[in-house]
């Protein structure tokens, strides 16, 4: 991954709003191609410190309607990267998207054991606050130490992460 700046803010109530905007103008160029919208990842935690950038997962009934989700997001700027070697998440970047906040894109089918793993780390954190503020203070402190190394700031992260996984009986892949 390329190096750049590792910017951890203070939980952004505005984050909310954020999602809201993007899910709009998805669900609106998806239509029925999606089963749901869902905001993931650590700006979707009350309170949790974040980098300011919005993950969602599009929930897609299987992978035979991928096809159909790659034109109907080209359409609107999004282009497909593949799965970026973790099976059953496919990524999207995009330009032109200004006028949101920047996000990550990724497109799951309902069984895929990643979408599993997003929405039940984000889900243990919304149900355990004491775990909220120890994933910020880690996340807090990897910026610290690791200001322009993506790669090490998620190295340091991912005995945290990967302890949530082992509680919730959940792989990290």
């Amino acid at each position: 991954m390329a190096t750049r700046n590792i910017i951890v803010e203070p939980y952004n109530e505005a984050w909310k709003q954020d999602f809201t905007d993007i899910r709009k103008e998805l669900a609106e160029a998806l239509g029925d191609l999606a089963i749901k919208i869902e905001h993931v990842g650590s700006t979707s935690v009350p309170g949790l410190s974040a980098k300011p950038i919005i993950d969602i997962d599009v929930v897609i009934k299987d992978r035979s309607v991928l096809p159909s989700v790659i034109e109907a997001l080209g359409k609107i700027g999004y282009q497909h990267e593949g799965d970026q070697g973790i099976p059953g998440r496919e990524a999207f970047k995009y330009e032109g998207k200004d006028h949101l906040r920047k996000h990550h894109l990724y497109v799951c089918s309902e069984d895929a054991s990643e979408l599993k793993r997003h929405l039940s780390f984000r889900d243990y954190l919304l149900e355990h606050p004491e775990a909220v503020s120890e994933y910020s203070r880690v996340k807090e402190e990897g910026a610290v130490l690791f200001p322009h190394d993506i790669d090490k700031y998620i190295e340091h992260k991912t005995p945290f992460i990967e302890g949530i996984y082992k509680k919730l009986g959940l792989n990290q892949k």
